[in-house]
């Protein structure tokens, strides 16, 4: 792979090629303002490496498609990611560009004293288009994941998606997370029809109920948008609704004791996608995807190790009353035992 195009390759079918942007992050070693912390620890955060991750944790084949910079911080990416399993052979060096990062502050990221820095403009991600990602790699995979942050990164980033979510005969299963960042679309005010228009070429596509375009509940979002096999609306702590052809399916989310918001929209997908490549029912596939969020926001960073499949499956198979009386803690994926228990934290 050159910093300008792709070599030729012929990579292995893999369970899921997820393709985006990762950045070096740096979390505050104390809570505070971005002016007051005197100092951070280093991590890695990206909507589709986080999946990708998450996925190759739950024992699937994985691969990371993106560009990085040919410094430090693009090999900390590669690295980290690839410690995971994930496979990372078609994410090429830029050298005319670097790799971003940011910086947030420790609280909660619906809290108002939030801050986030990002440094990604002209980023070695942001070159990405159809010319330079290897398009044989992205496609060798039976599921191909995307998110809405792409388009937003350059001309280039939207084109390729736009490429990518074109319905053509034998693509991947195309999994699209709307993942609208308005602070990433500045200066424009299409992002959320470009965004809309997108999901409409997907087979599979998550979005939250707060970012689905202000038109209300699940219904009306499925209405605005039919073209997608398989629609999820995530209704935060509330649950989450599925439409699956013409039946919907609403399951509650169970009560967690929540450590950090972060990560947990993109382990939601992650659990439910491990759910769909194993061909479980809808319902199933929705309380995987709670379940996994549910480890993301039991952990303080973005990522967190996903409840091993037989614990998992054996939540996911309560009946409904059961159900309801889960709530999950720190720990609770290291926890085994009856899955009956009101409440599974240590």
């Amino acid at each position: 792979m050159t910093a300008d195009g792709p070599r030729s390759t012929a990579p292995d079918v893999v369970d899921v090629v997820a393709l985006g942007e990762s950045m070096v992050t740096f979390l505050p070693t104390r809570p505070g303002r971005l002016a007051d912390v005197p100092s951070f620890e280093r991590s890695i955060g990206g909507a589709e490496s986080n999946v990708a991750c998450v996925l190759a944790a739950a024992g699937h084949t994985a691969r990371w498609v993106s560009r990085v910079g040919a410094d430090g911080f693009g090999d900390h990416l590669v690295e980290t990611i690839g410690s995971y399993g994930v496979d990372v052979s078609a994410v090429p060096r830029d050298p005319d560009r670097p790799t971003g990062v940011y910086f947030r502050t420790a609280g909660d990221r619906a809290s108002d004293a939030h801050e986030v820095a990002y440094y990604r403009a002209g980023s070695a991600a942001s070159a990405m288009s159809v010319r330079t990602v290897d398009l044989a790699a992205v496609h060798a995979g039976r599921v191909l994941h995307l998110s809405g942050i792409t388009p937003a990164l350059s001309a280039g980033c939207r084109e390729l998606t736009r490429e990518l979510t074109a319905r053509r005969p034998g693509r991947p299963l195309l999994s699209f997370d709307v993942n609208h960042r308005p602070g990433l679309w500045r200066g424009t005010d299409d992002g959320p029809a470009v965004l809309l228009d997108l999901a409409r070429g997907a087979d599979l596509v998550f979005v939250g109920e707060d970012e689905a375009w202000g038109l209300g509940g699940p219904e009306a979002v499925r209405a605005a948008l039919p073209e997608p096999e398989t629609l999820v609306v995530k209704q935060g702590g509330t649950g989450a609704t599925a439409f699956h052809g013409d039946r919907a399916t609403f399951v509650p989310a169970p009560r967690v004791d929540v450590v950090a918001a972060v990560g947990a929209g993109d382990a939601f997908a992650a659990g439910f996608l491990s759910a769909t490549l194993r061909g479980l029912p809808v319902r199933d596939r929705l309380r995987h995807g709670h379940l996994t969020a549910a480890a993301a926001l039991t952990v303080p960073g973005d990522l967190a190790a996903p409840p091993a499949r037989a614990h998992a499956d054996e939540l996911a198979a309560l009946d409904d009353a059961a159900w309801g009386r889960l709530r999950l803690g720190p720990g609770w994926t290291r926890e085994t035992g009856r899955a009956d228990e009101e409440v599974r934290t240590p």
